[in-house]
């Protein structure tokens, strides 16, 4: 498609291999700068990294002591560990987004979020993202061969599906298991989302339904691509993959373009920068013809959406 004016968006998504148990933030910011680095040589204006890309993913063990659990978050960003990332990218004049663990203090009492943030060229948090769409359970499990304790660990994210103005667009962020779920494609698609961000940490056994551990990689990318094409816009999914402490992790890193195809992808489960040239135009057809949500979209028949969490049991009457 030809422009008056590009709107071409370099992107690097930036593989995680596994990160280890005993691997300090110092270590792991060391590879995260290796891939800005790289990112620079090709060209990018954008890295995007996992979600908790700082350590290992630790809800996958049970913990009472809170002090062993606030050990793998982050008081505040950037941070002593997390400056040296800031202030490469800034050096190489790179964008980024960044999944961690928040820990904040609001109103004299301590909270804790699986976030990510989108980081300007310049160095400056443009935009925070709290991850809505906990997976897993909050009791100690010990049936299972590893725990998967988001929801004891983190509390549901309070700032909705923002979309912020950077890049000569409009971005998007949220993370792993809301990638699942077509309301967050949709609420950022209504605010005129051009690219999404998504960090992910998906084991590839499920303890619960291990009848699904064969499908992990099509259902990852099924739900990226159907998010892309419905809502006309970029998806950058970008994994921690491999063997994490005993425990395998889906790669599937991609980027895929508002077409729904994928355009790149990762071919190893290690850390692997994969990158594209985004034209955020790209989806302007598919917003002004198919996906038109102005003529199209029908809202009074939604209702039941946002007024009910659980499948009803009662069912409307038949037409007579």
């Amino acid at each position: 498609m030809t422009q008056s004016a590009s709107r071409i968006v370099t992107v690097g998504a930036a593989q995680l291999g596994p990160i280890a148990l005993a691997e300090t933030r110092a270590q792991v910011v060391e590879r995260l700068i290796s891939h800005l680095r790289e990112a620079a040589l090709r060209g990018c204006d954008l890295v995007v990294f996992p979600e908790l890309a700082l350590t290992t993913f630790f809800p996958r063990w049970f913990m009472e002591d809170q002090a062993k659990v606030d050990a793998f978050f982050e008081r505040e960003m950037p941070g002593p560990d997390t400056q040296p990332l800031f202030d490469e990218a800034k050096r190489l004049g790179l964008a980024f987004s960044l999944g961690y663990a928040e820990l904040t203090e609001d109103g004299g009492r301590l909270r804790r979020f699986n976030s990510s943030i989108l980081v300007d060229k310049q160095g400056r948090i443009l935009g925070k993202y709290r991850k809505i769409h906990l997976p897993g359970h909050a009791e100690n499990e010990p049936w299972r061969a590893f725990q998967h304790l988001e929801k004891r660990y983190f509390e549901t994210g309070d700032l909705g599906f923002p979309v912020f103005d950077g890049l000569g667009g409009r971005i998007g962020l949220c993370i792993c298991n809301d990638r699942r779920w077509p309301e967050t494609y949709r609420v950022m698609g209504l605010q005129g989302v051009e690219m999404v961000l998504l960090g992910y940490n998906t084991p590839v056994h499920n303890p619960p339904a291990p009848e699904h551990d064969r499908l992990g990689w099509f259902h990852n990318q099924l739900v990226m691509q159907a998010g892309a094409y419905q809502n006309a816009t970029w998806v950058v999914g970008v994994a921690k993959a491999g063997n994490e402490e005993g425990v395998p992790m889906i790669g599937g890193t991609q980027i895929i373009a508002p077409t729904g195809e994928t355009v790149a992808v990762a071919v190893t489960e290690e850390d692997e920068l994969i990158t594209a040239a985004c034209d955020l135009d790209l989806g302007l057809s598919y917003k002004q013809s198919v996906f038109d949500f102005a003529r199209h979209r029908e809202p009074e028949h939604y209702r039941l959406i946002v007024e009910t969490k659980g499948p009803r049991q009662d069912r409307p009457k038949a037409a007579e």
